[in-house]
């Protein structure tokens, strides 16, 4: 089966009634984790953005306290993991700047982690990737905002 363009279902959205919609999006639910999380985003968090980004400010914290130190291989596959839930939970947003924030807190934990990155090219090399994406992003947000998280990469520094 081939899938229709979003111009299509969106048509075909507006005819169906309330109660159509709200069965489609509970089965859509069930079909992927992703999905029923955006759904929890949308419908419980999204009013409150400061408060989703401590939340997942707290779950990146638990991610790195449960990294396996015993070699740098673990290491960089954690911190992948952990990259990949940021970038979906900034996608799940679409804001720029809570994508800064949250790019921004990754690299400090990631400065700060023990065993020090900097014996780690891979992992130099992920940090520094990170803290130019966000300085790319910091550069399209209003002015008030880019002084402030261009301190913080200020602080940071790249490795």
């Amino acid at each position: 089966m081939k899938a229709v363009s979003v111009v299509t279902i969106k048509k075909e959205l507006q005819h169906r009634s309330t109660d159509d919609l709200m069965q489609l999006c509970l089965r859509l639910s069930k079909f992927k984790k992703e999905n029923k999380e955006l759904l929890t985003y949308l419908l419980f968090e999204a009013h409150d953005e400061s408060g989703y980004i401590e939340t997942v400010k707290t779950e990146i914290d638990e991610q790195f306290e449960v990294i396996n130190i015993n070699s740098y291989f673990y290491i960089k596959k954690s911190v992948r993991k952990i990259l990949r839930n940021i970038k979906k939970y900034a996608r799940y947003s679409l804001k720029k700047e809570t994508e800064a924030e949250l790019l921004l807190y990754f690299c400090t934990k990631l400065k700060v982690f023990k065993p020090t990155i900097r014996n780690n090219t891979t992992l130099i090399n992920i940090y520094n990737r990170q803290l130019a994406l966000a300085e790319k992003l910091v550069s399209g947000l209003h002015e008030d905002l880019q002084y402030d998280f261009g301190l913080e990469i200020e602080e940071l520094g790249y490795l």
